[in-house]
């Protein structure tokens, strides 16, 4: 992060914040937060994610409270009152200067220890300590007090040049502390034009004091007020001032630069940023799933038969395991959670279930039986996961070789330009890619039929969500990416009721023309698009040699719904509930260098 600031700095970083108002308070600010997360990052060895988490956890309301942390630092010390004593005043400037204390300077009589010097040339330090008895203690007493006396006068000096338009200072006697002070020495000790200053002179008294000092303001030395007179206060005013008035918003909110989901880019926008379908709401810790509807979601008018399975049992289809458990995104949530924490290999599986099934019900209430969940889930941990996966089971896929909720932070080129930028060569006016530009990419690199290629039919009858800015950061958390036989699988878990309500929920629901059916029914086209590429930036920068030809493996919708364990059906190779897609890897690095805000042709 100190690296991070520092290339900021080098780019300008000072000179653009400073150079708006309430810079000085904003560049302390940041600097504070960048120092903070380079401190917690060094500590605690955090990625961006994590540093994330941290700094939304400490701006949090009920965040615990941190010293270092909770304290803002004073941006700047240019406008407040500063206390220095006249040492560590030395070469430092102020616009006005008290000195409150210059006629109260202690002396003793006699000083513990006499340090003085000898005559010139050779000023050799010494230090008397034979005491009062020794032979040259009065010498060096009398040395002592003429070489503080000196010294006091050149503090004087710098305290009075301390000040760049006006110095303030008070004569005021405070007894026998005033005789030796060096402000009083300086006017009393000697007339305007006389030599030497005394290292002590009596108080005079107060007619002689004034006709002293309206000399020296007679000679331009200084300008003489007395401190005690009530005239010179101010009358207060009986004037009402005017009622405030609020400031006229004179600037333009650039709406286009945001923090994103995939979910966000596919909910349209009118021209001001604002959601269609509803306002700006508030982004909770623990949220329900935003990507599963809250009821069945039937893709087609009746279930049908199950043509070229290759495992069923005759005239009869596979009765899904979930079938007489609830729908909702409170439900799908719980499953993941489930998912996400248990141990797939795990000596008693549906113990290991059964036991993540009642914790997450703390979480997640939805009114089921804990000990159903757990069958289901076992069936889905023991369902065929198709070709893509060399025909695995989750079961059979530990925990070594399995990234459960991989969140990410990913940047959208352009986010550092302005709206009215101008970008690219040719004069075309623009400032970041739209969700419009992947029409032509899905086109060149994907085949007729492929439902992913359908998205962008949706983009083009919809201009609003065509007009979608790519600017900022897109966020979200792939559910797990799993590597088989060295290739990473993007998974994502599904709840979706497919069938129709009075219908028992067969296999036959999720068969694979069907899932390719309901895919384009949704955004998890642009779903699988966009967490396809987030996998290939994670590969790139973490997994040394990574080639994406061999490395990508692809991505998976399991719909859990539809995975009825071992038996359940396979229809030309590809079992019920799995729905299988391995993009083109020159459409994931096109995609990669769109969002990267570099402009890529699509494939004819």
């Amino acid at each position: 992060m100190a690296a991070v600031l520092e290339r900021l700095v080098a780019e300008g970083l000072t000179a653009r914040v400073l150079g708006q108002v309430g810079g000085e308070r904003t560049l302390t600010d940041v600097e504070h937060v960048a120092e903070l997360l380079h401190e917690t990052g060094r500590e605690g060895q955090l990625g961006l994610v994590a540093l994330l988490e941290w700094l939304r956890a400490q701006m949090a309301e009920d965040a615990p409270p941190s010293t270092n942390a909770r304290t803002r630092r004073l941006d700047s010390d240019a406008a407040a009152v500063q206390l220095l004593t006249v040492h560590g005043s030395k070469g430092l400037q102020f616009p006005v200067v008290y000195l409150p204390a210059l006629t109260d300077r202690n002396v003793p009589d006699v000083p513990d220890i006499p340090l003085c010097h000898d005559d010139p040339p050779e000023r050799t330090r010494s230090i008397d300590v034979g005491g009062s008895t020794g032979p040259q203690w009065k010498d060096s007493v009398a040395r002592h007090k003429a070489e503080e006396a000196g010294e006091s006068l050149r503090l004087l000096y710098v305290a009075l040049t301390r000040a760049q338009s006006q110095v303030v200072t008070w004569w005021s006697p405070t007894g026998r502390n005033t005789s030796p002070s060096p402000l009083h020495r300086i006017l009393f000790g000697r007339g305007p034009g006389d030599g030497p200053v005394p290292d002590t002179t009596p108080v005079p008294a107060e007619d002689f004091a004034t006709t002293r000092l309206q000399e020296w303001a007679a000679r331009g030395a200084l300008a003489l007020e007395r401190a005690d007179h009530a005239e010179h206060v101010p009358p207060m005013t009986t004037e009402v001032p005017p009622p405030p008035r609020p400031a006229t918003w004179s600037r333009r909110i650039d709406t286009d630069w945001r923090r994103t989901s995939y979910t966000a880019l596919s909910t349209p926008r009118d021209a001001q940023g604002h959601e269609l379908t509803g306002g700006v709401g508030s982004e909770p810790e623990l949220s329900p799933r935003e990507d599963e509807p809250d009821t069945v979601d039937p893709v087609v008018e009746q279930t049908p038969s199950l043509p070229g399975l290759e495992v069923v049992l005759p005239g009869q289809d596979v009765a899904s395991p979930m079938a007489d458990l609830p729908v909702g995104a409170t439900f799908g949530s719980l499953v993941h959670g489930v998912l996400e924490h248990a141990d797939p290999q795990a000596a008693d599986l549906r113990a290991e279930l059964l036991e993540h099934v009642r914790e997450q019900l703390v979480q997640w209430p939805v009114e089921l039986d804990p000990e159903a969940l757990a069958d289901a889930l076992v069936d889905v941990c023991d369902s065929p996961l198709g070709p893509l996966a060399q025909g695995l089971t989750l079961r059979q896929i530990g925990r070594a070789d399995r990234l459960c909720e991989l969140d990410f932070e990913l940047p959208l080129g352009g986010g550092d330009l302005r709206r009215d930028a101008v970008v690219g060569a040719g004069g075309g006016t623009t400032y970041g890619a739209r969700l419009g530009d992947l029409v032509p990419l899905l086109r060149g690199h994907l085949p007729a039929g492929d439902p992913v290629r359908a998205w962008a039919d949706v983009l083009d009858t919809s201009p609003e969500l065509a007009e979608q800015a790519l600017r900022g950061y897109l966020t979200g958390s792939v559910d797990v990416v799993l590597r088989t036989g060295g290739r990473y699988l993007v998974v994502d878990y599904k709840t979706n009721w497919l069938g129709r309500p009075e219908e028992p929920l067969t296999a036959a629901d999720y068969r694979p023309e069907k899932l390719a059916e309901a895919m384009g029914h949704s955004s998890y086209p642009l779903q699988a698009l966009l967490y396809a590429v987030v996998a290939h930036r994670f590969l790139r920068w973490r997994l040394p040699g990574y080639r994406p030809d061999r490395h990508l493996g692809g991505v998976l919708y399991l719909y859990v719904r539809g995975m009825c364990g071992p038996g359940t059906p396979v229809v030309d190779g590809h079992p019920c509930g799995v729905f299988s897609w391995r993009p083109p890897v020159a459409l994931v690095t096109a995609v990669s260098d769109l969002l990267d805000g570099r402009t890529t042709e699509g494939a004819a």
